[in-house]
């Protein structure tokens, strides 16, 4: 016998989602009268990065934790002052991490003494002029930035890029659809399915490590953007007749 769901059921299905989104949909039913082709396109879309991503930190050390931190607030505050005159938006400047640990000298069958204290404080720097990542990253060594990671480079509109990359999969499985057709003599009645493959892939840019000391040799940092590729793949369902 089918019985039905109480309404406090029912109420609790409709206000949670997550619940109707554990039901899979029912397998559409093939055609009788014609041919299903499933075919897997991959699309791409390339084009040149606008956003660069750097890590900048200062790291001071001193006798006293007071005097770390001080020294530590100076030179941070005129990395800060750097990165402003050279035009980086206030949103564009985020504190990733301050930090205040002791430092220890250790010696056999003793107990750590603390010898002074070690301050640093993260900064991430998003600016989208990569043409400007060079001169940047000299100004903040020239201030006193001393632990630096970047440029990352990436897409200010990654989601456009994506859904260039989709329409591209869709039209070449489109035009593999109809290869296969006309090759088994039949012709493209319409599409079944369309379902996204997998996520699409960004690109995973490679960091450039640098520290202070190594950067100060080396005036006028060069950086290259390149191209970087956005990959999406679908499967669609055909009919062939």
């Amino acid at each position: 016998m089918i019985r039905s769901l109480p309404l406090a059921a029912l109420l609790a299905l409709a206000a949670s989602p997550q619940a109707f989104a554990q039901v899979q949909p029912a397998a559409q039913p093939i055609p009788a009268d014609g041919t299903v082709l499933d075919i897997v396109a991959e699309g791409t879309s390339t084009r040149v990065p606008d956003l660069a991503l750097i890590q900048a930190g200062v790291v001071t050390a001193a006798g006293t934790a007071g005097e770390a931190m001080q020294q530590n607030a100076a030179r941070m505050a005129a990395v800060l002052g750097a990165l402003r005159k050279a035009g980086i938006a206030e949103r564009d400047l985020q504190t990733n991490s301050v930090n205040l640990a002791p430092q220890y000298r250790y010696q056999e069958n003793k107990p750590p003494v603390i010898t002074g204290y070690q301050a640093s404080n993260q900064l991430t720097v998003r600016f989208r002029d990569v043409a400007k990542s060079g001169t940047i990253l000299d100004a903040l060594v020239a201030q006193g930035a001393n632990n630096i990671s970047g440029p990352n480079l990436t897409l200010a509109d990654e989601e456009g890029a994506v859904d260039e990359a989709r329409r591209d999969a869709i039209t070449k499985a489109k035009a593999r659809a109809t290869l296969y057709a006309q090759a088994a003599g039949l012709k493209v009645d319409r599409i079944l399915l369309i379902s996204e493959a997998g996520m699409p892939q960004m690109p995973q840019p490679v960091p450039m490590l640098m520290r202070g000391k190594a950067m100060m040799a080396e005036a006028d940092t060069a950086i290259v953007p390149g191209e970087q590729k956005v990959t999406a793949s679908v499967l669609v369902r055909f009919l062939l007749k």
